[in-house]
């Protein structure tokens, strides 16, 4: 059996991981903060010691972006030293890493989609420490798979659709940013991306290596995946509510988001033969899970 370790195993990613459709052969071994506390390097390398594994995803992060502006030690624990202590020990056992990264590394103050080589240059703690954590994998000496993603959602834990159709059950009216643009990322389609990305590196020690970006296809504003989240839940007879849009300037935070969080697919599409779908259908997906087939 080739045993896959999966960090991150509770969370959106790692649900999704565990749900995907692995080759016959491979073993999937999803662990969380009470397996293995990511603040202890110690403990990192003695995990990855325990056992023969095929590969590691870490698929886990400090994701609180506006606490980290004041957490910021435990955020660089997490999401940087960590990742360098995956990376270190990856690289002695000789094994592949898949590292799940995020937009936030650019600052999103470019027209058009991010290329995987752009400029980085995070606004908070939470952009930098994933960068650090980037970096860390980089500079390890492991063979490894960087993959950035962006608004990522499911029909599993805290997510945007989760919470826009809790918060429209109970009001007519919400508003929601519109000038902060992307496209929203379907957990379960970025895990398929990962598993057929590790699953290339653990049989073929020619695949390709390097950074790669992954969300769905096409793009929006939070107040236009909010439409359109309430459009395809009226279908099913689901929350409904009105969409206001909103400068970011009107709804303040701890932390500055990017305003343009729009990720190239060429590299992973190039590379892999990953062309990811549409969001809108992805989110449908998500709805089906949540609330039920279309009426």
């Amino acid at each position: 059996m080739r045993a896959i370790l999966i960090t991150g195993g509770n969370g959106q990613l790692g649900n999704e991981l565990r749900r995907c459709s692995w080759p016959e052969g491979y073993e999937i071994v999803a662990i969380d903060l009470t397996d293995l506390d990511l603040t202890d390097t110690g403990a990192i390398f003695a995990k990855i010691a325990e056992r023969d594994w095929a590969g590691v995803i870490n698929a886990a992060a400090y994701t609180a972006v506006d606490k980290a502006e004041e957490d910021v030690v435990t955020a660089w624990a997490v999401n940087a030293m960590a990742p360098a202590a995956f990376g270190e020990a990856c690289a002695k056992a000789n094994i592949p890493l898949v590292h799940v990264s995020t937009d936030y590394v650019f600052d999103g103050d470019k027209t058009g989609a991010w290329e995987v080589g752009d400029p980085t240059t995070p606004l908070g703690v939470y952009g930098a420490s994933k960068l650090g954590g980037e970096l860390a994998v980089r500079t390890s000496g492991a063979r490894h798979v960087i993959v950035r993603t962006a608004w990522v959602v499911s029909a599993h834990g805290h997510n945007f659709v989760k919470t826009m159709l809790r918060v429209g059950a109970d009001r007519d009216t919400l508003r929601v940013v519109d000038d902060q643009r992307g496209a929203p990322t379907c957990a379960a389609d970025l895990a398929q991306a990962l598993m057929t990305i590790t699953v290339q590196l653990v049989g073929d020690v020619a695949a390709p290596t390097g950074t790669y970006h992954f969300s769905n296809a096409g793009e929006t504003s939070w107040a236009g995946f909010a439409t359109e989240i309430f459009r395809q839940s009226t279908m099913r007879d689901g929350p409904t509510a009105n969409v206001m849009p909103i400068a970011t300037s009107d709804y303040p935070t701890s932390a500055t988001r990017p305003a343009n969080s729009v990720l190239s697919h060429a590299t992973i599409r190039s590379d892999y033969g990953i062309q990811p779908r549409p969001w809108q259908d992805a989110l449908s997906d998500i709805l089906d899970e949540l609330i039920g087939a279309k009426k």
